[in-house]
């Protein structure tokens, strides 16, 4: 008699879409509850057997729940204005735990704006939702580390004030795709590849174990930065290629329209490139009136 070797179950379909989930994620208040959260969807989406129809739900447009925050954010660290978030020496203790802390929450930030751009905009291709899922696991992995690393520092996620300019441009563009992804990944977080490797050479100066381990993390999480902003150039071509927009012209007019910050030099011309971005965008950035 034949015997059948036993057969893997095919993966339930959720019961609520990935988009879905992500919303919920978003709305989780505690850092290490998203984080986990955060992982648990990406690892699930990724096991999706292909083949099933349309598992993120692209055409649903999402209402999140009048009762929950967006995003998701523990009481502390305080918010202030850019301007008011107070500037200490990394080659203190204090000012090194800091600087962790400062980028710390930028990470914190980047996992709500990946989760973000995955429910809120509908209509977009099962790709654009499967990139922003990678990019918010691999924001929780930065922030993982960073965490961790502040807490051999004697403190935690919350103890120094920070500010909301990342989230701040968020609301600006929640109604236009195009401009979330003209000035979050290709503005805000290009930033990132820019002044990483200025960090860097500071806390090579302080030169302490706990600075040259902070120098570790940042490697790690420019390398995966670049994709990121990868992710964000590619989706803004392929928005403007299908609107028939001229992508300079157009960031142009989206920063304008939306106020964004005027990038300053020095530039990360290597990482940029990397990222996709043009030698037209990045002459634009280095005589941004000549254009």
């Amino acid at each position: 008699m034949q015997t059948l070797a036993p057969q893997t179950p095919p993966a339930p379909r959720p019961t609520a879409s990935w988009r879905q989930q992500a919303l919920q994620v978003l709305c989780l208040a505690e850092p290490a509850a998203k984080v986990a959260a955060t992982h648990a969807l990406f690892a699930a989406a990724q096991a999706q057997p292909a083949g099933l129809p349309d598992p993120f739900d692209t055409t649903t447009a999402l209402q999140p729940d009048p009762a929950s925050r967006l995003p998701g954010r523990p009481p502390k660290p305080v918010l202030l204005a850019p301007m008011q978030v107070p500037h200490r020496s990394p080659f203190t203790p204090e000012g090194l735990a800091a600087l962790v802390h400062a980028v710390c929450h930028i990470e914190f930030n980047a996992i709500n704006l990946a989760l973000d751009a995955v429910w809120r905009f509908p209509g977009m291709p099962p790709a654009f939702y499967s990139d922003w899922l990678r990019v918010a696991d691999e924001e929780a992995t930065h922030f993982g580390l960073l965490h961790t690393h502040l807490q051999s520092l004697g403190h935690t996620y919350g103890d120094f004030p920070a500010h909301d300019g990342l989230w701040e441009m968020c609301i600006k563009t929640q109604d236009d795709i195009t401009a979330r992804m003209a000035l979050v990944p290709r503005t805000l977080e290009a930033r990132g590849l820019d002044a990483t490797p200025l960090i860097q050479a500071r806390l090579r100066k302080v030169n302490t174990p706990a600075a040259l381990r902070a120098i570790e993390i940042l490697d790690v999480i420019l390398r995966d930065e670049i994709g990121h902003v990868a992710v964000g150039n590619r989706w803004y071509g392929w928005l403007c290629a299908q609107q028939g927009l001229e992508p300079l012209a157009h960031y142009r007019a989206l920063a304008r329209q939306h106020n964004a910050p005027r990038l300053k030099p020095p530039f990360n011309d290597a990482a940029r490139r990397a990222a996709g971005f043009t030698q037209a965008e990045l002459d634009a950035l280095e005589n941004p009136e000549a254009v």
